[in-house]
């Protein structure tokens, strides 16, 4: 065992010494020793409850023989950072998170760990950490918030983001607003559509990392206490037969990973993220392959933003097992991929019974939403080295489109030129100077996005950025260009009035701009240097990588 490291031997009677001090028994210190980091705190709605989480799977790993210790790690809500300097630092805090336990867990070396986490960046940070470390691990989430009610439809976080343009517009009043502020968001938990936090606990899931309902069991429930603890029992099994992350997370994992992502219509932070949780086990996840995989993997799914549906209503149409028992009815999935069950992908289907109950949430692939997935990687001579949109959340009128280039070097600029209504039908809003390096951090741009849909313009305004969106975000909304515009990308080449064609079917991503014309902007060309005070940022500026690549820290 690791943790005889710190626990046998002469030489380790100071080390026992201190453990005496917090209250553990010779006993104790006899079992194996299970780290439990616990991503809890006071601010995340959906950390709120992961203290109760956490003992659940505490209960379960002393039931099958260890002794658990908990410690914690940071976490930022992104829904709280949007829209001010706060959001710079959520994407980077996905390195933190990741290196802050890979510390934890070298210096006390447990003999193996369970993650308890559920929000944007906590839970890529933690895969990552998981394949650095490569012990034997298990990651559980807290669980989807339920989703909320106003005037007799279901609303989410994104139905008040979108409610602020609306007010913006005249369609809804104040007064309006403020009670749908406190129906929205009825319960801890993962914002309850398919953004990012719960596109990554339902991709736990796919890479065989979580047990089955990590991703959609509601927050709520004593389902969710139940599967913490299974979660804690499970991870005994895993340092019993010395089954290890690396292990599990292998080429099919890859691909089951991104096949269950288009399927689903996931966030593009998963273009994002899964790179750099797949380049911790040295497994090389391109633009290429999110894009392959999507021309041949139907869009089963509309969850919000997309469509009307919630994750509670994907779990009781069959959760994410019946998304993966209806992939594989047609051949799309490695069912021979080990996973932390300690079974193969099919054999944990085969368990499950796994199958669809409501084929209105989850589609047969025979009538799915699209024919392609969620996501869709355009290039161009805007975008060389690729960008993403989610077309599974854009409109039919927007697939293809040109049109007048309304240029912003922030994200607070462009959106008070469309709340203010300075936007007009057939703009194409370009933000730039928000990428990894440009912002520094990355941006999530969720309330520009929302300010479109609210304002009536989801079906006449694309929005093109270097910087990224959240998962909740709807329309013609095209992230991640690059190169970013602070290197050097044609992005930052762009003028106002210039026409850009957006092709999604395509694939394409053009500015109709000659080349000699950009030969001679890209010679006047300077970087937009923002003031940056954090030494935090300063760093991240200097280490991250292009968006293509994850915008994980170079290496």
């Amino acid at each position: 065992m690791r943790s005889k490291l710190m626990t046998h031997g002469l030489e380790k009677a100071p080390h026992r010494s201190l453990m005496f001090a917090t209250g553990l028994t010779r006993e104790e210190m006899a079992r194996p020793l299970v780290g439990i980091c616990n991503a809890a705190n006071e601010i995340i709605p959906g950390h709120v409850h992961l203290d109760a989480i956490t003992r659940a799977v505490k209960d379960g790993v002393r039931m099958a023989g260890g002794t658990p210790m908990e410690f914690p790690t940071i976490g930022v809500c992104d829904g709280l950072a949007m829209n001010h300097e706060g959001m710079k630092f959520s994407l980077p805090s996905r390195e933190l998170i990741a290196d802050s336990i890979e510390i934890m867990a070298t210096a006390h070396p447990f003999d193996a760990l369970v993650l308890v986490t559920n929000c944007d960046k906590i839970v890529p940070g933690m895969l990552m950490a998981m394949l650095r470390l490569n012990i034997p691990a298990i990651i559980v989430s807290g669980g989807p918030m339920l989703a909320g009610s106003h005037k007799g439809k279901t609303a989410d976080l994104i139905t008040v983001f979108e409610g602020v343009g609306k007010v913006s517009r005249g369609d809804m009043s104040e007064a309006e607003l403020g009670e749908l502020e406190t129906s929205a968001c009825p319960s801890c938990g993962s914002c309850s559509g398919m953004f990012t936090a719960n596109s990554m606990n339902c991709l736990s899931e796919a890479i065989g990392l979580a047990l089955p309902g990590n991703g959609t069991i509601p927050a709520v429930t004593s389902a969710r206490i139940r599967l913490a603890k299974q979660a804690g029992m499970q991870v005994m099994e895993l340092l019993a037969k010395n089954i290890r992350p690396r292990d599990i997370v292998t080429k099919k994992s890859v691909a089951n990973a991104v096949t269950v992502d288009m399927a689903l219509g996931c966030s593009t932070n998963t273009v994002l993220h899964l790179p750099a949780v797949f380049a911790e086990a040295g497994l090389d996840l391109t633009l290429d392959i999110f894009d392959e995989i999507s021309r041949t993997t139907p869009n089963l799914c509309h969850l919000s933003p997309a469509g009307p549906h919630h994750l509670e209503d994907l779990d009781r149409a069959g959760g994410i097992p019946g998304v993966m028992a209806e992939l594989s009815s047609q051949g799309l999935l490695q069912l021979d991929a080990l996973t932390v069950t300690g079974k193969t992908l099919g054999e944990n289907l085969d368990a499950l019974d796994a199958r669809v109950t409501d084929d209105e949430v989850i589609r047969p692939m025979g009538d799915p939403y699209s024919v392609e997935g969620g996501i869709a990687i355009l290039h161009g001579n805007l975008a060389p080295d690729g960008c993403v949109v989610k077309q599974s959340a854009v409109a039919p009128e927007m697939m293809q489109r040109t049109g007048t280039a309304r240029v912003f070097e922030s994200e607070e600029d462009a959106v008070s030129a469309i709340l203010g209504g300075r936007i007009q039908a057939g703009d194409v809003v370009v933000i730039r100077n928000e990428g990894p390096k440009g912002g520094p951090g990355m941006r999530e741009m969720l309330t520009p996005t929302s300010a479109i849909a609210g304002m009536g313009l989801g079906k006449d305004v694309a929005l093109i950025t270097d910087g990224r969106f959240s998962g909740g975000t709807r329309g013609a909304a095209i992230g991640h260009v690059s190169p970013e515009a602070y290197e050097g990308g044609p992005i930052g080449l762009v003028k106002d009035g210039d026409q850009i064609k957006v092709d999604i079917p395509g694939r394409s991503l053009e500015l109709l701009v000659s080349p000699e014309e950009l030969a001679k902007r890209q010679q006047n060309w300077k970087p937009l240097e923002k003031e940056v005070t954090s030494p935090f940022l300063r760093r991240y500026r200097r280490h991250a990588s292009s968006a293509a690549k994850g915008a994980v820290f170079d290496r």
